[in-house]
Order: structure tokens, then C-alpha cells, then sequence
């Protein structure tokens, strides 16, 4: 009879020992329940950043469209208006055969006279390459300096009335602290290979086959610009206007009447009556994260090595 209550009390014991056992069995299986969850969302967004982004209305790709191109911001082969990204999406829209125009959606300062460069390149071959399909650039704010250049390719400029349109110059600008060294005593220890591997150093005395040079470049590179306008634009640009190439900005109302542009109207104005194709999809070239990641690295790691070495960077913008 002594024994009944020890085996019950072992029971009891076995009994509870088991329970939370059970009990903790489920609180790990729950935990990692979660956090496989956690992990999986996790993992579902990384993937959904890598991954290169492509239009959302891809289905209106399969009836006659308007392709639309967007420049936004400044263009820089670090930036989403890369010659890389925006190349790639004219090509796509050149190559679909279901598109009947497209429209370059620019609002841009201007950037880089190589980006530019290279997209007027790549529109006037794909041009060549495709001539029923026509360019139409339709800025809204802003299309001035190294966007413009871009519009210039195209077949036909639409603008607003208030647009800043133009801006045909180049420029290069920096710092000098040779006055500021002198006024706390610091002095310029700059050794160099090379007559003028100093070129345009902001640290030393700014010398007169500097500014020689400085002007030289920017010229030749102003004469590109203005070369491209010409040729883009033809018998419609009144080049007789002064000031015409000199950097100014013109409002679109005035970029209308001189010739830097042939009307007014928007992305969808242009499309409906222009075009004769209502239905828009958007061709805009997005990197990834990961792309952007590494290009942006490259980019800084270029401009760090460019400063490093002294050497200028000219802009239109």
C-alpha cells in the first residue's frame, strides 16, 4: 500500500515531464516556423530588388502602342538616365514590332556630354535602321543642356509654353585655394611626371596654358553640341537668333518660335494625336539593385581617381 502513492507520484511526474516537453517541442516548431517565414519574405525582397525591373503593363504589348522612354534627373552613367539604360530601352522599343512611335519623356538639367553623346548616336542609328518608327521628344520642366542634345535626334521637340528648353554650352567649374593656403601657411607639396599632369589643380596657382587648355576642350566639345543641334534640327532652327548657342535657356514658348522645338504638347497629347497610338507602355530601363550597387561604386571610384590625378570633367548642364 506504501508504494501506491510513489507510483502515482512518478506517473505525475513522468506525466508533467512529458507535457512540457510537448509543450516546448511546440514552441520550437513554432519558432522555426517563423523564422523560416521571416527568412522567406526576406529573401522574396532581395530577389525582388536584383531582379531587373520591366514594365508592369507588359500585356499592352501585344496591340499597337506608343513606346514611352522617360529621362528624369541627371544623366550620368551612375544614374537610372545612363547612355546603358536609356540605349537599352530604345532598343527594345525599336525592335517591338506592335510600337508606332516613341516618345522620349524628358525632364532633365543635362549631365554628361559623353551620355549624351552616345544616346543621340544610338537614336539616330536605330533611326537609320528603322525608318517607319519616329522619335518624338516631349519635355516637361526642363530639357536643357545635355538633354537637349538628346532631343535633338528626335524626329520632332514638344514642350510646354513655361519648359526650359536649350542651354547649348558646356561648362567646367571647380575651386581654387591658393589664397587660403597662404592666409594659415600651408604650402602645396605636388610632385609630377609630366609637365602638366598638375593640370587644373586646385591646390596650386592657376596657370595660363591651363586656362589655354580648359577653353581649347570646351570648345571642341561646345562645337560637338552645337554640330549635333544643326544637324537634328535643320532648316527648322533659326540660327540667325543671337545668343542661339551661347548656354542661354529658353522658355518653351520661345524655343518654339526660334526653332529648338516644334509645338507644344505632353506624353499623351503627342501619343493620342500625333502618334495616332492612345495606349502607352512604358520601355524605361531600370537597373537592378545589384547593378545599380556596382555602378555606383564604379562611378565613385572613377570620379575619386579623377580628382586624385587632377583631371577636369566638363558637364552640360
Amino acid at each position: 500500500m506504501s508504494q501506491q502513492p510513489d507510483e502515482q507520484w512518478q506517473k505525475d511526474a513522468l506525466y508533467s515531464l512529458l507535457s512540457e516537453n510537448l509543450k516546448e517541442q511546440r514552441r520550437s516548431r513554432r519558432w522555426r516556423i517563423f523564422f523560416r517565414m521571416i527568412w522567406l519574405i526576406i529573401a522574396f525582397f532581395i530577389v525582388l530588388a536584383l531582379w531587373p525591373k520591366h514594365s508592369s503593363d507588359y500585356y499592352k504589348r501585344t496591340s499597337p502602342h506608343t513606346a514611352v522612354i522617360k529621362i528624369n534627373g541627371t544623366i550620368s552613367n551612375s544614374s537610372s538616365a545612363s547612355a546603358e539604360n536609356i540605349n537599352k530601352s530604345l532598343e527594345n522599343a525599336f525592335a517591338e514590332d506592335n510600337v508606332k512611335g516613341i516618345i522620349l519623356s524628358i525632364n532633365s538639367p543635362g549631365g554628361s556630354p559623353v551620355q549624351s553623346g552616345q544616346v543621340y548616336d544610338t537614336i539616330i542609328r536605330l533611326k537609320h535602321n528603322y525608318p517607319d518608327k519616329k522619335v518624338y521628344a516631349v519635355c516637361s520642366d526642363t530639357c536643357a543642356s545635355g538633354a537637349y542634345y538628346i532631343a535633338a535626334a528626335a524626329d520632332s521637340i514638344y514642350v510646354d509654353k513655361a519648359s526650359l528648353v536649350g542651354s547649348i554650352g558646356v561648362l567646367m567649374n571647380g575651386f581654387g585655394f591658393v589664397d587660403i593656403m597662404k592666409k594659415f601657411g600651408v604650402t602645396r607639396r605636388l610632385f609630377t611626371a609630366g609637365s602638366e599632369k598638375g593640370f587644373m589643380d586646385p591646390f596650386s596657382p592657376l596657370k595660363e596654358i591651363d586656362v589655354g587648355f580648359v577653353n581649347q576642350m570646351l570648345e571642341i566639345i561646345h562645337q560637338q553640341f552645337i554640330d549635333s543641334v544643326k544637324s537634328g534640327r535643320g532648316s527648322r532652327l533659326n540660327i540667325e537668333t543671337p545668343l542661339l548657342f551661347s548656354g542661354l535657356a529658353w522658355t518653351g514658348q520661345q524655343a518654339v518660335q526660334i526653332g529648338l522645338a516644334d509645338g507644344f504638347g505632353s506624353v499623351s497629347d503627342v501619343a493620342r494625336n500625333v502618334i495616332k497610338a492612345k495606349n502607352t507602355v512604358d520601355y524605361t530601363e531600370q537597373a537592378g539593385l545589384l547593378s545599380k550597387f556596382t555602378t555606383n561604386i564604379s562611378s565613385e571610384f572613377a570620379n575619386s581617381f579623377a580628382e586624385r590625378l587632377g583631371i577636369p570633367v566638363s558637364r552640360m548642364e
